[in-house]
């Protein structure tokens, strides 16, 4: 249950309105249930009980703070990618022990400023990177705790845009550097080798590619352990999967299941990187019809959202269910649903049967939680749209719809 459902005829989050919402914050708006937050991350982070572990929710997947906030409260702690999710991170009230810090691309200033904050580990993707964190971490007098990424050339079965462990893709070290790394980390003082790390893809609806490129990562713990290293964690990542069409992803208890038999007894913690699993059905974009056109070979249902509000269509060609707001039970035809911007990648669905839908009604794009807003941009001077937090009847304005004066603030 994702806490969005229809009470005769009208679409509801938990206990508030679509409708009502959209009169009063307007649209595009994106709507978060607190409710299916909650669940999601109790489902994933239970299913693991039996094994040390660490939940560290994805914050690229929605970065909003009061999403962040909500599962700091249930113990999360968060997986970053850069220096402004730190901060969001560290404001949302996450402790900064349960913070690892991952990405290809860390500069000096981000790596001092997570050092200065105290984060539990960093997963390190180069040997360059981990010749700077050295030298940053002995230049402030601290020894970082690093794993690394180990691109273990699994092929998780997912877009290649968002598939990162094959040998083609940018992320981490393969077996060979990753060894030569570990032991470069014995005679340098700023770093303490400490983890290994794998993230593998996104979007993965088969729990194999993971068992692939878990007995990969155990045969190697058993070299890192001849070498005399004290490794501690094992950072599996995240890329469990949703249902946005017809997939039939694991639930996080087979995936539980499974790594609890192979890891139970080892002296590891596991970590895990979930952010689509916890947070892309627990939200939706409400977005108003502006205009219905029919050219000769096609039917176009003009909506106020557009890319620039949720590009993965564009993007990754992604399928979202798109409905009615409000059902009228009229007869369903075959449109495309497109946005106001001068591109003709700018859609939502192409060829989708909607039931016929008329100007100044409301439409529902579903699975929109995750890399949604946190996605957005302001593509055609567009201002990003509202987000709400909706928590049984309260709701929380989580981030306000921007201004026109927001989008020159900066600007000379």
């Amino acid at each position: 249950m994702h806490h969005f459902e229809y009470r005769d005829g009208t679409l509801y989050a938990e206990n508030v309105s679509i409708p009502e919402l959209a009169r009063e914050y307007g649209t595009p708006l994106y709507v978060y249930s607190a409710a299916t937050l909650r669940r999601h991350f109790q489902a994933f982070d239970s299913a693991f009980k039996g094994l040390d572990h660490m939940t560290c929710y994805s914050v690229k997947a929605n970065s909003n703070l009061s999403v962040l906030k909500l599962l700091a409260e249930m113990g999360a702690g968060m997986d970053i990618v850069s220096g402004g999710e730190l901060h969001r991170a560290i404001k949302a009230g996450v402790t900064p022990e349960k913070i690892v810090y991952s990405g290809v691309g860390k500069s000096e200033a981000e790596i001092r400023q997570a050092l200065e904050t105290g984060i539990y580990a960093f997963n390190v993707e180069s040997i360059a990177e981990l010749v700077k964190i050295n030298e940053v971490a002995e230049s402030m007098g601290k020894v970082a705790r690093v794993g690394f990424r180990i691109n273990p050339d699994v092929d998780p079965k997912t877009h290649p845009y968002i598939s990162t462990g094959m040998k083609k893709n940018k992320f981490g070290l393969d077996f060979e550097n990753s060894l030569r790394a570990y032991k470069m980390t014995r005679d340098m003082k700023g770093v303490e080798a400490v983890g290994m790390d794998c993230h593998i893809g996104s979007q993965l609806t088969s729990i194999d590619p993971f068992l692939e490129a878990l007995e990969k990562l155990l045969d190697f713990y058993g070299t890192l352990r001849d070498l005399g290293l004290d490794i501690q964690y094992l950072d599996l990542g995240g890329g469990l999967g949703i249902p946005y069409d017809a997939e039939e992803p694991p639930h996080p208890t087979e995936f539980g299941k499974a790594l609890g038999e192979k890891l139970i007894g080892l002296p590891l913690k596991v970590i895990l990187e979930p952010g689509r699993v916890i947070a892309g059905n627990a939200g939706i974009l409400a977005t108003e019809v502006l205009y219905a056109k029919s050219t000769p070979s096609k039917n176009f249902l003009i909506v106020d959202s557009a890319m620039n509000d949720l590009v993965r269509p564009s993007l990754y060609g992604s399928h979202h269910t798109i409905a009615e707001v409000v059902q009228h039970g009229r007869p369903a035809k075959m449109v495309d649903v497109v946005g106001p911007i001068c591109e003709s990648s700018d859609f939502l669905a192409r060829d989708r049967e909607l039931p016929e839908v008329m100007g100044g009604e409301l439409l529902v794009v579903y699975s929109a939680g995750a890399y949604g807003f946190s996605m957005a941009s302001n593509y055609n001077s567009r201002r990003r749209a509202c987000e709400l937090l909706v928590d049984g009847d309260k709701v929380i304005v989580a981030r306000k719809r921007e201004t026109y004066d927001d989008l020159i603030a900066n600007e000379i």
